[in-house]
């Protein structure tokens, strides 16, 4: 008894599990099997035959129904396999993609550092001593400056210029001590040149085609009380040298410029990797007074071979820093 009933409840949980459909199947299939046993005992085989075509039928039918959704489910198993697979090549590609973007990085890191423990190798040595010297020299044109130079405001910013760049500037005007200096481009070399003029009454006229720069120049030479400096705003216009065409400062504004003693050309207009003394000559080498020097932005191998263009100059000599000038032969001629 006791087995029995281990064996209804079994049955019973499987049932619970099953879907309405399934359970009035078996319920079906189990009426037809009693019909079949209670006329196979009364001797009604007719029946008892009937009735077991009919559950074959069931049976039949049953199975049919359960190898379509056998099917439907293989099918769904298959698509979503296909899915998974896809998702993971998907994976696998952005993964594989992000490794070699982290692999490429480090390789440009690893070079960065490369790269920068060789320039740390150069510096040592002979490069840190060709640096400290470099430094040193600097340093000493700096403090020449300001014995030279007793400045009445806090001097601009380099902007660029060395110490010893300024220094040469410095030097020549007080050495030459040119009546009328004209440079193409303004900055903090413009206030050097100012007070190195101051002591002789040199005029000093700067040019420069950026408005902005050239009131902020004039400003400074107000606060270093260097009014006799004049900064002139010249726009930019087309200039034909050598049958090529060019932006340099407009020759219009430039007719009151004659007899310049010292000219200072930094090639600020020019386009890069263009000769900026070409078009300073072209309309301000005739206005030269006799023993003018021009001073230009440039090695003196590149200056050399030009030789002023034409207007009597010669490469005088490298000056130091970055300068090279060139002088407009007079019997009477100091050296610059």
């Amino acid at each position: 008894m006791t087995r029995l009933l281990r064996l209804v409840r079994a049955l019973a949980r499987r049932l619970h599990g099953l879907s309405g459909r399934q359970v009035a199947g078996i319920l079906a299939s189990m009426v037809l099997a009693a019909g079949v046993g209670v006329s196979s005992v009364v001797g009604a085989a007719a029946i008892a035959t009937c009735l077991l075509a009919v559950l074959l039928v069931a049976i039949f039918a049953g199975v049919i129904h359960l190898a379509r959704r056998i099917r439907g489910v293989h099918r769904s198993t298959q698509d979503a396999v296909r899915d998974l697979r896809g998702a993971v090549d998907q994976l696998q590609r952005r993964v594989i993609a992000a490794v070699e973007k982290e692999r490429l990085a480090a390789g440009d890191r690893h070079q960065e550092l490369t790269d920068a423990m060789t320039r740390a190798e150069r510096l040592t040595g002979r490069g840190a001593e060709l640096l400290l010297r470099e430094q040193s020299q600097e340093i000493e044109a700096m403090f020449q400056l300001f014995r030279k130079i007793a400045p009445r405001a806090p001097m601009p910013p380099g902007a660029g210029l060395q110490p010893s760049d300024l220094l040469s500037l410095v030097h020549i005007a007080r050495e030459r001590r040119p009546a009328l200096t004209v440079t193409l481009g303004s900055g903090p070399s413009t206030v050097w040149l100012g007070y190195a003029l101051e002591p002789t009454g040199g005029r000093l006229i700067a040019l420069d085609h950026d408005a902005g720069r050239a009131a902020r120049v004039r400003f400074q030479l107000a606060e270093h009380g260097l009014t006799s400096v004049e900064v002139r705003h010249v726009a930019p216009a087309e200039l034909t040298v050598d049958g090529r065409t060019l932006d340099w400062y407009d020759v219009d504004a430039l007719d009151d410029l004659t007899q310049v003693d010292l000219l200072l050309v930094d090639g600020a207009i020019t386009p890069e990797g263009s000769d900026p003394l070409a078009p300073a000559l072209h309309v301000l080498g005739r206005r030269l007074a006799p023993g003018a020097v021009v001073v230009v932005d440039d090695e003196p191998e590149r200056v050399a071979p030009r030789q002023g263009g034409g207007f009597g100059l010669t490469a005088k000599r490298r000056l130091p820093g970055r300068w090279t000038a060139l002088t407009h032969p007079r019997p009477t001629a100091t050296s610059v």
